[in-house]
């Protein structure tokens, strides 16, 4: 916990930026039945039975200081999918940084490992060595900045039906970019000064 509250306090360096991770999975769903679109003086509707259409896992990459968010669909959340996640952070979205301070829960699939399971020996070495990694404790998921942004993200953009990965990855690009537009940043104040008095259950008593 400490470990992941003093990567947060870090100021702001472009060669060394603070990106947080995370993902959740969505049940895609469709209308069993049209709806009636809204008119003056009428909202919409919808009707309650709904078509299932598979599932899937969205994926979330944030710089909290630089108000900087991409979000994206996959069909799967394996470690081939974080692995192409970390080409493209690295490559595409942070090409000239030294190293990227990346903060994410333990998943089995967040692993240097799933680099060497996508790419050749020589191209994973090469995209491992320009991570720093921070884990979050196990229960303290709550420690990621990532999950604000996905609660976020669900309430803006998630709360209707979305039949298909092609038009759930239209409406993640468009809040993506409607948000980077709007640059907002992330005000993390809970510190490890607060932490070891608010929870200092959570520490051995010497």
């Amino acid at each position: 916990m400490e470990d992941v509250l003093a990567v947060y306090a870090r100021p702001y360096d472009p060669r060394y930026p603070v990106v947080v991770m995370d993902e959740k999975p969505l049940q895609l769903l469709d209308d069993a039945r049209p709806g009636t679109p809204c008119a003056p003086g009428r909202i919409a509707r919808e009707d309650s039975e709904y078509v299932r259409c598979g599932t899937c896992s969205i994926f979330i990459w944030a710089e909290p200081l630089q108000g900087w968010r991409r979000a994206y669909a996959e069909n799967t959340r394996t470690r081939l999918d974080w692995a192409r996640g970390i080409e493209h952070l690295l490559t595409v979205d942070y090409p000239d940084a030294e190293k990227v301070v990346l903060v994410m829960d333990n998943l089995n699939t967040h692993a240097i490992a799933s680099l060497y399971e996508a790419f050749a020996p020589d191209k994973a070495y090469q995209l491992a060595s320009r991570l720093d990694i921070h884990h979050t404790p196990k229960h303290g998921s709550w420690l990621n900045i990532a999950e604000i942004e996905l609660s976020c993200l669900t309430k803006q953009c998630l709360s209707r039906r979305i039949a298909d990965l092609e038009s759930l990855n239209t409406e993640l690009d468009a809040w993506t970019q409607a948000t980077n537009t709007d640059e907002r940043q992330v005000d993390w104040r809970f510190t490890t000064t607060d932490a070891r008095i608010k929870l200092r259950h959570l520490y051995p008593v010497v």
